[in-house]
């Protein structure tokens, strides 16, 4: 596969000047976009791997995701892969920021050089119509036909040189999930630097173009080029409600309206303008560039269907991965889990080894080996259950876990495209409440940002797994699941119940409304990138690490003091065991303890459990840094394994009962189930539900219900489960 260079030809009519070749030594700064499910992100990946930075848009919570590579002559190219979209009419947050981006609106962040639309070759005609938007701005562009493989595969045959002549800009073929193509895409995008930029390849009619001509010349003066104010023209007509969208230009509103009017008045409807002229023209390329022969494989994905979509398989074979995945998450852990510990006990050794006894050996050892060290060795952990993600994901599961879910979203006011954000909160709530931002009713998006937060994330996963793995015997129950899987998927299926009756309750008094259809796109199936999915698992682990090492190890440097000091003096006759709980009980943390215990009681928790619960209010991870700086004080040779023993040993001061059994455990893990422990899904949750004070409205919703079901979760388990005999 080859790119050819488009024709030196004068740019069609409206067109920008060539834009001038920056220096040699300068950053060549591109721009990736392209609808979902092209393979944009795993293209950007391709070309970046993992130099990449991950951020947010200026003001907006729309992810923003940066990388670069060297180009085939030496210069650093800087890579910002834009939102999916599915074109710039900006009706959504993603499409708004790409938008913003590439007209120069953005004073936040730079303009590219170049854009490489990523278009999916089998649905090439979909596509079209964001490549001929983004041709129009004014810009070098480079269109990627990715997936080619598979458009060859279902019969497709694409006349590249034909479709560069129609474009007027370069069109590199690619397989991105293989890494083909990649050399003469990076090649076409250096050669767009300086050569002429595309520009609008269909014709208006007059007595439309007449129509357009004074809304573009009030765009043209308010700074755009000739190209760009054309293309913005249809835009804003095509855009409901685009009076909340419009640029700070004077009398553009007016002029709008007054385009509208004269749109009607010559026999055209304005929402419609675009749509219309933009596909009249894709299908004549449509017709001059690509034909269909007999398919091979073009019945592939829907033979897998007639299984997956299933009114009752498909359901089935739903819960089976989930628990295949949870069973996973415990197997194939374990011995990286050991390796870790064994590391870790190594490091805290020698560290201890290097220093003094006193409190500064206590601090490292105690403080941040048995604190931060009783996380880091759930990184395991959490990479298998990213990587179980990302292939649902790749694979093109993860759309129909949501036509799954669709009869079942519907029973509670909600379809099933809010059960896509909701899967995304398996990995972490904040991406999972962002990812609302493809839900068109305002009421179901903020439903589904109210509940999001219920689905278990990877940060409550070291909470399940500490316990699990104490108090659940690792036993196989059948088909390779064991006990302790299925304890974790009933977690999770429980967060899902919670996050679905939650639903139902707002739909049914706060945020009423109509369910409407749902309108999903199912990619055909494919084989994830395994590039792609390291680079991403590693992303996320990176993410965990960066965790751990500020806010994990702050806090655990903090209760370590807490449980330090003031010290007190006890009788060294006495056991070790008891001399170690004195200190405890007589320390900042004790009497903090103290005042937390009235609170936590009547759930049959301690002053312990108390203050771990407390402090992980900030992150869920750090209950477990808060119990091994709790049980570690003392001794810095603690792990997860010993400390699940500690914790099935631990006994009563006073009457010797054990105060950790698996009525308690069970209980403990309902409580995070429901509990909203996290900073950033907080201040996510204000800014997508409208900042300001509509914002902390509901935030402080979603928080107070949260912590409401926590406590009477864990407190109906506790007395259920004493009533039915399993108190001991």
């Amino acid at each position: 596969m080859t790119s050819v260079r488009p024709p030196h030809s004068t740019p069609a009519s409206g067109g920008a000047a060539p834009t001038p070749s920056p220096d040699a030594d300068a950053t060549l700064r591109v721009a990736i976009i392209g609808n979902p499910n092209t393979g944009k992100t795993t293209l950007f990946n391709a070309l970046t791997g993992l130099r990449q930075r991950v951020g947010n848009f200026a003001g907006v919570t729309v992810e923003r995701v940066e990388g670069g590579y060297r180009s085939l002559d030496g210069r650093k190219v800087a890579v910002l892969d834009l939102p999916g979209s599915y074109s710039l009419s900006a009706g959504s947050p993603d499409e708004r920021v790409a938008l913003e981006v590439l007209l120069n609106r953005d004073r936040q962040h730079w303009r590219p050089d170049v854009v490489v639309v990523v278009a999916d070759a089998v649905h090439l005609e979909r596509n079209l119509f964001l490549a001929s938007q983004v041709c129009e701005l004014g810009l070098p562009v480079v269109v990627a036909l990715n997936q080619y493989d598979r458009a060859e595969a279902e019969g497709y045959r694409i006349d590249v040189p034909e479709l560069i002549h129609e474009l007027g800009t370069f069109v590199v073929p690619t397989v991105a999930n293989r890494g083909e193509g990649l050399d003469p895409l990076k090649r076409a995008v250096e050669l767009a630097v300086g050569a002429p930029v595309p520009g609008r390849k269909f014709v208006l009619p007059a007595p439309m173009e007449a129509a357009l001509a004074p809304l573009v010349a009030c765009l043209v003066a308010g700074g755009l080029a000739p190209s760009a104010a054309g293309m913005e023209a249809l835009r804003l007509l095509s855009v409901e409600q685009a009076e909340a969208h419009l640029a700070d230009v004077p009398g553009l509103r007016d002029e709008l309206a007054a385009t509208r009017l004269r749109l009607t008045a010559a026999g055209y409807q304005p929402g419609r303008v675009e749509s219309d002229v933009r596909y009249g023209w894709i299908a004549q390329v449509m017709g001059r560039t690509v034909t269909r022969t007999q398919s091979v494989g073009r019945d592939q994905s829907h033979r897998i269907d007639r299984i997956v979509l299933h009114r009752v398989l498909g359901p089935v074979l739903f819960l089976l991965l989930m628990a295949l995945m949870f069973q996973a998450v415990f197997s194939w852990a374990e011995p990286l889990i050991g390796g870790i510990e064994a590391g870790i006990g190594a490091a805290g050794e020698w560290a201890g080894g290097m220093l003094p006894e006193g409190d500064l050996r206590s601090l490292v050892v105690d403080g941040v080996f048995a604190g931060v060290g009783s996380v880091l060795v759930f990184l395991p952990q959490i990479a298998i259950l990213f990587l179980f993600i990302g292939v649902l994901e790749q694979s093109g599961y993860m759309a129909r876990a949501a036509f799954i879910m669709d009869r079942v979203m519907r029973k509670v006011g909600l379809h099933g495209k809010s059960f896509i954000p909701m899967l995304s909160g398996y990995a972490c709530a904040v991406p999972g409440i962002m990812a609302t931002r493809t839900i068109e009713s305002p009421k179901d998006r903020l439903v589904t940002i109210l509940v999001a937060p219920l689905m278990s994330c990877s940060a409550r996963l070291p909470v399940y797994a500490l316990l699990i793995g104490a108090f659940v015997p690792a036993v196989t129950v059948g088909w390779g699941v064991g006990l302790q899987g299925l304890t974790m998927l009933a977690m999770y299926l429980t967060g899902t119940l919670a996050a679905l009756l939650a639903a139902l309750a707002f739909k049914k008094t706060l945020l009423k409304g109509p369910v409407r259809p749902m309108i999903l796109e199912l990619p055909a199936y494919r084989w994830p990138s395994l590039k792609s999915l390291g680079v991403s698992v590693a992303q996320r682990c990176r993410l965990f690490l960066q965790r751990a090492g500020t806010v994990i190890l702050a806090l655990s440097v903090v209760l370590w003091a807490l449980a330090t000091y003031p010290r007190v003096t006890v009788d060294p006759t006495l056991p070790e065991a008891v001399q170690q709980e004195l200190r405890l009980e007589g320390s900042a943390l004790g009497h903090i303890g103290r005042g937390i215990e009235p609170l936590v009681r009547p759930l049959g928790y301690d002053w312990k459990i108390g203050v771990s619960i407390a402090a992980s209010f900030a992150a869920r991870e750090v209950f477990v840094s808060t119990m091994g700086t709790i049980y570690g004080v003392g001794s810095g040779d603690e792990d997860v394994a010993a400390l699940g023993e500690r914790l099935r040993s631990e006994r009563n001061p006073v009457t010797g009962a054990l105060v950790y059994t698996p009525l308690l455990a069970v209980s403990l893990m309902v409580f995070y189930v429901f509990a909203l422990m996290c900073i950033s899904t907080v201040a996510v949750t204000v800014r997508e539900a409208g900042g300001g004070r509509e914002g902390w409205k509901w935030a402080g919703i979603q928080f107070a219900y949260m912590l409401v079901l926590a406590y009477l979760g864990a407190w109906v388990v506790q007395v259920g489960g004493r009533a039915l005999g399993y108190g001991g």
